[in-house]
């Protein structure tokens, strides 16, 4: 029974994984062949997905929906939480797929791990280990081979998708460090739907969702409920049951499935050209990862 309900938990991670991945890459999609902007899906996903993950906590949890706006610290970190960490990888994530392609994109976001390693070690005055410091090498030679082919003298992706890239990454950073203490209190579904919520209510008074550039038709149609549902709600969903099966360190290696599928699925569906060196990049960023996720496996079970 015990290995059954394991099993079920790893399922549920790689799917919330890849259908996240999935999602980078149906955006690509709209950007780049359908003539869709960033600013115009980015308030969409936050607006659609916050309503639908408020109405969950409200019907199927039972939640008192309102009850996390009763002091003014829930309100400020909500508000901070929803605008610099919510809008902010959200926005800087399409960009980066705006400007390059989901499989760059992906791939650096997930340098944040990197920088919540730094920002720990700074803030606790501790000279990281030989592992993180291993991690952090592998990283930037990842992050290297990715953007330079392997060349030190080019540059294979344009200044914008990389400066989009990294800036993912930091708001990522923040994203998770953040609202440890709303989540610890709130729980996750209300946390991360008012976050998408006042976060698109926000982007709103930039980019008016109404403001609409592009081609509608049945795929275009498609790949924006598939961004929504199934690459924001459903993924979130699967990745919050699976940590009820499988430990939280285990869901953060899996989870590393992301960048695989995006980058697979941007050669064989966008045929997005990917050489020997920034598949070496990714293996190198995923293997980040791994140790990073390893060694806080150890400390919590120190």
């Amino acid at each position: 029974m015990q290995f059954q309900l394991r099993v079920k938990g790893i399922i549920l991670v790689i799917i919330g994984a890849m259908l996240w991945g999935v999602s980078g890459t149906a955006a690509q999609y709209l950007f780049q062949q359908k003539g869709f902007t960033a600013e115009w899906l980015t308030v969409i996903r936050l607006l659609l997905s916050g309503i639908i993950l408020l109405l969950y906590a409200l019907i199927k949890e039972g939640q008192d929906i309102w009850k996390i706006w009763s002091t003014k610290y829930n309100v400020l970190s909500l508000i901070l939480f929803s605008i610099i960490g919510m809008l902010g990888v959200q926005y800087t994530y399409f960009a980066a797929i705006n400007y390059g392609n989901a499989a760059t994109a992906t791939i650096l976001q997930y340098l944040s791990p990197v920088i919540i390693t730094c920002y720990l070690s700074i803030r606790t005055k501790k000279i990281p280990s030989l592992q993180e410091v291993l991690a952090i090498a592998l990283a930037m030679l990842g992050t290297f081979f990715i953007i330079t082919k392997g060349n030190i003298h080019s540059i294979s992706i344009s200044k914008l998708a990389l400066f989009w890239g990294i800036s993912s990454a930091f708001a990522a950073a923040f994203y998770t460090l953040q609202p440890h203490k709303l989540l610890a209190k709130w729980g996750s579904t209300l946390v991360v739907g008012w976050g998408m919520l006042v976060g698109g209510i926000a982007f709103s008074f930039i980019h008016a969702p109404w403001n609409f550039t592009g081609i509608w038709c049945i795929n275009s149609i498609i790949a924006v409920i598939f961004v929504v549902l199934f690459g924001t709600v459903i993924a979130f969903y699967c990745y919050l049951e699976s940590l009820k099966y499988i430990k939280p360190t285990e869901t953060s290696v899996l989870s590393s499935v992301e960048p695989l599928s995006a980058a697979f699925l941007s050669v064989i569906w966008l045929h997005v050209p990917l050489g020997i060196w920034q598949w070496i990049g990714t293996i190198c960023i995923i293997t980040t990862i791994i140790i990073l996720s390893c060694m806080k496996n150890k400390k919590g079970t120190a």
